[in-house]
């Protein structure tokens, strides 16, 4: 899985959110930056993930957190999730996996002893630098604000 860890410069990405329009890591200079990675939208562990983050939003602005949720979901899903469950920051529509392969997360996976490729959970903070502070693999879905604004 990924190879990016703590001190590692974040990849230079790009990608389009919800409504069309581009993200890059660039856009993100001088604020901290959570990008979190997830299998697919309005699933039940991506919602708690989702819901969590969106619960703790204001605890992440006056941090001078910004949040960018990335998934392989089209536009319209991503578009979907946050209207469904009022998400307050930009979900990347990463249907070419662009941005998940520049951050490592695609690989094989195991559910109910099948093997597939897909998207592994995990959630990078990115200093104002663009620098990667810290990897979570582990994510608690139901707590993640708490894993982050320690």
């Amino acid at each position: 899985m990924t190879t990016l860890k703590a001190g590692d410069k974040a990849p230079n990405f790009s990608g389009l959110d919800q409504s069309g329009a581009t993200h890059a890591l660039a856009d993100y200079k001088g604020k901290k930056l959570v990008v979190f990675f997830y299998p697919k939208a309005s699933t039940p562990g991506c919602t708690a993930e989702a819901c969590d983050l969106r619960d703790n939003y204001a605890r992440f602005q006056a941090n001078n957190y910004a949040l960018l949720g990335v998934s392989a979901d089209n536009a319209k899903a991503q578009a979907k999730f946050i209207e469904k469950y009022e998400l307050p920051f930009p979900l990347l529509a990463d249907e070419d996996k662009s941005v998940i392969q520049a951050f490592g997360v695609w690989g094989p996976k195991k559910f109910m002893g099948k093997e597939y490729d897909g998207i592994h959970r995990t959630t990078f903070v990115i200093d104002e630098n663009g620098i990667i502070e810290e990897v979570i693999s582990d994510v608690k879905t139901k707590a993640h604000a708490a894993q982050i604004l320690k």
